[in-house]
């Protein structure tokens, strides 16, 4: 009986160097695309990350604006020159806003400085009786700690748009336009640079944003 053939099969250590030679490649060119896929979704994550805060800025922005807006409307007194409705001189003196008449010693944020308590200089219309300009004052000094309770770069102002009789004793006439405006620094990311709104730019070095809301009492 004739024994079984065996096939013998002879391995070339070449071709075995050149394949383990060609899956390094494949496993570099696979790190490579992972990597780039990676920057590409961090890249994402931080634009995202930006565009929530610049979001979350405007929404305060407009929240704090609206509420200064009702509280003109809510501190309307007959005019004493004209017919028609104003509010007291002090809403249009911006020494009481972004707390321009007060002082802080420390380091701290505007917020932490002086919203933690009621300084000693604003009369606390919350807990005594106060009069019309008080009202005013108190007014100010809680809408400029709303605005910076979250972003501490905004201010807040309040003003007369085209006053009908500027040489009355009224700031703002009756009938005039009352203007609140809440603005921050604007911020581009990368190359994605933000037109200016003229309006929000009045008389400022930098560049800013706004919410602003007109209003007629």
């Amino acid at each position: 009986m004739s024994k079984p053939k065996h096939s013998t099969f002879h391995v070339n250590n070449s071709t075995l160097q050149a394949q383990r030679g060609v899956g390094m490649i494949e496993v570099l060119v696979t790190l490579v695309i992972l990597a780039i896929g990676l920057l590409g979704v961090a890249s994402l994550q931080f634009v995202g990350s930006f565009t929530n805060k610049e979001a979350l800025a405007r929404t305060q922005a407009v929240m704090v604006a609206q509420q200064m807006s009702e509280r003109l409307r809510a501190s309307t007194v007959p005019s004493q020159v004209t017919d028609g409705f104003v509010v007291n001189n002090n809403y249009f003196n911006t020494d009481l806003y972004n707390f321009d008449n007060l002082s802080c010693g420390s380091g701290q944020s505007d917020f932490d400085c002086f919203c933690q308590a009621v300084p000693a200089d604003i009369t606390n219309c919350e807990t005594g009786e106060c009069d019309a300009s008080e009202i005013a004052t108190f007014d100010a000094y809680q809408m400029s700690c709303a605005v910076v309770r979250e972003n501490p770069s905004a201010t807040i102002e309040v003003a007369c748009l085209n006053d009908s009789d500027p040489g009355d004793t009224d700031s703002c006439t009756a009938g005039s336009i009352h203007s609140v405006m809440v603005k921050w620094p604007m911020k581009s990311w990368g190359d994605q640079h933000k037109i200016a709104n003229q309006r929000c730019n009045t008389n400022n070095t930098a560049e800013y944003d706004c919410v602003a809301i007109e209003i007629a009492l």
